[in-house]
């Protein structure tokens, strides 16, 4: 889902990267105020394995590459600031040092993984947890915010390069959102397990979801 530089005409990548700039400036003002001390090793922790998770690329078309999101998985533990925060961080290492998507193109990568990826999850968990009931509650809330996030995150970004005309509406909706859209089942299933497995050993984790 990374996308690189020179895919992106100025007219998407440059608004992207204003919208992007100001909601990571408000994240930023909001984990300094609200977040616990304690919970920046979680943090850490969750940006590692989100790093990790993404280095594992699958080539799709447009010149984009399908991976493990897991934005909805930080969102969901963090909360959605906190975990905006998190994706942002990643994305940054994965630009500079790795040049795993564009410079120019960070804003919209910011876009769809933290914003929609992070805090879009954080709110889908948020809504599901609300609306399942039973045993399996916090695993199927998982499995939906991952999935789902992952599917309009891809959404987003065939989008971007639709308007930049990189790819047709037919390629890129097919094929991005549906590679993505097989790819979601597996995130939904990760990130439903590990908040499950949390939930059960270690509870004091999920309280921070609220920042």
């Amino acid at each position: 889902m990374h996308i690189p530089d020179g895919f992106l005409t100025p007219r998407v990548w440059a608004p992207l990267d204003v919208v992007s700039g100001c909601f990571v400036a408000v994240g930023l003002r909001r984990v300094s105020e609200a977040f616990e001390e304690k919970a920046i090793p979680l943090m850490g922790v969750l940006a590692a394995f989100v790093f990790a998770g993404q280095m594992i690329n699958i080539p799709v078309a447009g010149g984009t590459s399908g991976h493990f999101l897991g934005g909805a998985l930080v969102g969901a533990l963090l909360g959605p600031w906190a975990g905006l925060i998190v994706m942002t961080v990643v994305l940054f290492v994965q630009c500079f040092l790795f040049q795993d998507g564009g410079v120019a193109a960070l804003g919209a990568n910011i876009f769809n993984m933290g914003v929609i990826g992070a805090m879009g999850g954080a709110a889908l968990y948020r809504t599901a947890v609300s609306v399942f009931k039973g045993p399996r509650r916090v695993f199927w809330s998982g499995f939906f915010a991952g999935w789902l996030a992952m599917i309009i995150s891809s959404l987003c970004c065939a989008s971007q390069l639709c308007l930049s005309k990189v790819v047709s509406g037919s390629t890129g909706f097919s094929v991005i959102v549906g590679v993505h859209g097989v790819l979601g089942l597996l995130e939904g299933v990760v990130t439903g397990v590990v908040l499950e497995s949390l939930s059960r050993s270690r509870p004091d984790l999920l309280k921070y979801g609220g920042v």
